[in-house]
């Protein structure tokens, strides 16, 4: 079985993304990993260049700012990426540069790619999501995260990044895709509030136009944290290739996990979901077969 590995890259020092712990995560499963990278403002080329491994193939790559709304430039550097994957792998694992695969769950995973190489039906792997906000002691869990996707797909070209690349489609038809008992952790939302603030003014710039930035993106210096409307202490243990970056955190985070920010209605959704694990009107780009 060959696995290869891709993602996009740019300005990662810059914004304070986990890519090298992302990429870290997934090479023991890999073959190979492509990683498109952007030109950046910073030295994201020479920490890509920097990770010890033969398995990296780095392609350098212009993004298209006219691509701005919906942020397809996204998908358009995440089919590039996927694109220069070798044609020969049998899956292609996707990654993005704030996402991080625990090391339990790496022997699931390969278990899974195994059992499903031959089932053709069978076009992606669904994973389960956990999201941290604030700081690495909590964890999203309102209705504004998305509780699953696709990141394992079959090495096939008629597959392409959907919409801001959060997950894919083949001809434009959901895949078909069997759910795998593995979590990826995406760690997006945890990072000093200085830098959090800078990849809200730059990324929203791919989804929206200068009058929605200057209505709905404060001019500050610091991300406020404290605005979530509901959070969960986290219980379980974070991958040790996350280790030393947590120990680093330089900024303090606190949270009432007992106070929820819901209107009536979604307080009413809320315990739908956490009673029953229903989520009303939750969006799904795949199939489940």
């Amino acid at each position: 079985m060959k696995v290869s590995g891709f993602t996009i890259a740019r300005n990662i020092i810059k914004y304070d993304y986990p890519i090298v712990e992302a990429i870290s995560s997934i090479l023991p499963l890999c073959d190979e990993v492509v990683v498109a990278i952007g030109k950046s403002e910073d030295d994201t080329l020479q920490l890509i260049r920097s990770i010890n491994s033969p398995k990296i193939k780095i392609i350098e790559t212009v993004w298209d700012e006219s691509l701005r709304e919906g942020g397809r430039v996204l998908a358009d550097e995440t089919n590039k990426a996927f694109a220069a994957t070798d044609p020969g792998s049998d899956w292609c694992f996707y990654i993005q540069g704030d996402e991080v695969i625990h090391e339990q769950y790496l022997p699931v995973i390969k278990a899974a790619m195994e059992k499903y190489r031959d089932d053709k039906n069978v076009e992606g792997l669904l994973f389960n999501y956990t999201h941290f906000y604030g700081s690495y002691d909590y964890v999203g869990d309102s209705r504004m995260w998305y509780r699953k996707e696709i990141r394992v797909i079959r090495s096939d070209k008629q597959i392409s990044s959907y919409r801001d690349a959060q997950g894919f489609r083949k001809n434009n038809n959901k895949l078909k895709v069997k759910q795998v008992d593995a979590a990826v952790y995406h760690y997006g939302w945890v990072k000093p509030p200085e830098a959090q603030q800078a990849k809200q003014q730059s990324f929203n710039k791919l989804w929206h136009d200068d009058q929605w930035m200057k209505k709905n993106v404060p001019d500050v210096h610091a991300f406020d944290y404290s605005q979530i409307d509901s959070l969960a202490l986290f219980k379980g243990t974070h991958p040790k290739i996350m280790q030393e970056r947590i120990s680093k955190m330089n900024w303090k985070f606190s949270f009432d996990p007992m106070q929820k920010k819901f209107s009536f209605k979604k307080r009413v959704l809320y315990f739908l979901e956490k009673k029953f694990g229903w989520k009303v009107g939750e969006y799904r780009n795949y199939k489940i077969i």
